[in-house]
């Protein structure tokens, strides 16, 4: 028995129409999910309250994102099993104690255990959810869907990281309670808001339309974890997803410190302007989600490292003064960043099938762990060694043409 069948309406509505409901419901859990792009708005408070270095303040963030990459990975198989309501919900429990247990971490090692620890699982076991439903409601729309259903986790820090900055500074809360409060608004959120997500029956496509042929959304056959591990569009895949996030986050990590640096931007126009950044963050997906529908995974990968190069050799130039030059370069470093969350997952699904997507996107989403620690670990490398960030932007540049070039030759889908 398939206890994720659905009956002919969903929502109240035809599937064709009632399946958008799931893209929403994806969207807002992924905007609470997404809180730990805010972790910015805790790090000082963290370092003054518990007495950490800058390294060690930047470990939770760091530890968060490798655990979170794992438990994708390790989530599909139960989403394939139990289906998307029971694994969600399940990991919504454990994002918001680990939020709320982070209340009482008195220290780093605390801090790691809870808000890194079971934050970090709690997120990666949610995290597939929303993909795998929206891939799965949306054969004809995948990668469009996918971005839809994710644009929340890259513009959540627009929403959360004011709501905390204002908890962290009044006086009755601060910064370990704003751990606990946000924790326990997001158990009960994404509880609620995970329990009606649900699977299509099997082999269910859209009224009027069939899998093409050819194309960007041709499926040819659909290859087991294993066989998907033996091609060579996987390792070319997990590849420049890993290139495509290490010089997204590079830059992205650095944005107001740079802008502050390099153009002689004031606190708070350099806060303003990642707000704004945020919201391209979360574009991105949607847009390069939609393009890998219409102009294939490889194309819209080249695109978006071509934008990631122009923006490096921008920032190589900009100087005191040039806050457009700024805005424009990493508005295109975010769009990008969120950008490949979306043609890593549509392309998956394309190049491998959707049975075991959930589990088969797990191991692809791996690449995005790597990329994120190197991300950080290199910024701060370059601005140790060369005492500045602008040495930051000729490793984007590097890591941005090879992309490209890995990309085009290798980014295809694998022969039957």
């Amino acid at each position: 028995m398939n206890n994720n069948a659905l009956p002919e309406r969903v929502f109240g509505l035809p599937p064709e129409r009632g399946r958008w409901g799931f893209l929403l419901l994806g969207l807002l859990v992924n905007l609470c999910l997404g809180a730990v792009y805010a972790y910015s708005v805790f790090k000082e408070p963290l370092r003054e309250t518990l007495g950490l270095t800058a390294t060690q303040g930047n470990l939770p963030f760091m530890a968060f994102i490798a655990v979170f990459s794992v438990g994708t990975a390790f989530s599909g198989r139960f989403l394939d099993r139990y289906g998307p309501r029971a694994v969600m919900m399940s990991g919504s429990v454990l994002v918001g104690i680990g939020w709320m247990l982070a209340r009482f971490s008195g220290g780093l090692g605390g801090l790691l255990l809870t808000y890194s620890l079971l934050g970090g699982i709690g997120v990666g076991i949610v995290y597939g959810g929303p993909v795998t439903v929206a891939a799965r409601w949306f054969p004809d729309k995948k990668g469009l869907a996918v971005g839809l259903a994710l644009a929340g986790f890259g513009m959540s820090a627009l929403v959360t990281a004011p709501i905390a900055r204002h908890l962290i500074a009044m006086p009755s809360v601060g910064v370990l309670n704003t751990f606990g409060l946000m924790g326990a608004a997001f158990l009960l959120l994404c509880v609620i808001l995970s329990a009606p997500m649900r699977f299509p029956l099997p082999g269910w496509n859209p009224a009027g339309w069939t899998p093409p042929a050819t194309g960007p959304l041709a499926v040819h056959r659909a290859f087991t974890r294993r066989d998907m591990l033996a091609t060579r569009a996987f390792w070319a895949l997990a590849g420049c997803y890993s290139l495509g996030t290490t010089a997204g986050l590079m830059a992205i990590g650095i944005s107001a410190p740079a802008g502050r640096e390099l153009i002689g931007l004031d606190p708070a126009a350099a806060a303003l302007l990642v707000s704004v950044f945020a919201v391209f963050n979360g574009g991105g997906r949607p847009l390069f989600g939609w393009l890998a529908d219409r102009i294939t995974p490889r194309r819209a990968a080249v695109l978006s490292f071509a934008i990631i190069g122009l923006a490096s050799v921008g920032m190589l130039r900009a100087g005191p003064g040039d806050t457009a030059l700024y805005a424009i370069c990493f508005s295109g470093f975010w769009l990008c960043l969120g950008g490949w969350l979306a043609i890593a997952p549509a392309a998956t699904a394309a190049y491998f099938g959707m049975p075991g997507y959930a589990r088969k996107y797990g191991l692809v989403f791996l690449a995005y762990g790597l990329g994120a620690i190197l991300g950080g670990i290199l910024s701060g490398l370059a601005k140790d060694l060369f005492g500045g960030y602008r040495a930051v932007f000729a490793p984007t540049a590097a890591l941005a043409a090879l992309g490209a070039a890995g990309a085009a030759a290798f980014l295809k889908p694998p022969a039957d």
